[in-house]
């Protein structure tokens, strides 16, 4: 039983540098946590409910994680091919179109969210 919590323990570790190597390294997450920490800031301007905050944090997730797993495919990719290949040209494109798609989407839950603060409506 000790074993396998301490595992967890490294593991939670691991990922915790993970993501702290992430926000120190990559510019494209270094952008995704600013935006997080501004509509978070309109969140509590606006006193955005429990539901709104639950989709707001969901859509933050979506992008963040979106945003390192395609900082990891594109780092492996070139770590396992560094010159130029049409193939790994085509796997990078997918992964940027999977970020691009949960961008969207938090686009779309923020505009649900915060067009009626902003409007009135």
């Amino acid at each position: 039983m000790y074993k396998f919590i301490s595992g967890r323990i490294r593991g939670g570790g691991y990922a915790i540098k993970g993501a702290w190597l992430l926000l120190k390294h990559e510019p494209s997450f270094q952008v995704q946590f600013f935006i997080a920490i501004v509509v978070t800031i309109t969140g509590i301007y606006f006193e955005i409910t429990a539901t709104e905050w639950m989709f707001q944090f969901f859509a933050i997730g979506l992008v963040m994680c979106a945003e390192g797993l395609n900082t990891a495919i594109e780092a492996i990719a070139d770590f396992v091919h560094p010159d130029f290949h049409s193939k790994i040209g085509h796997i990078k494109d997918v992964a940027a179109g999977a970020v691009f798609v949960a961008a969207i989407t938090a686009v779309i839950i923020a505009a649900f969210i915060y067009f009626p603060y902003f409007f009135d409506i």
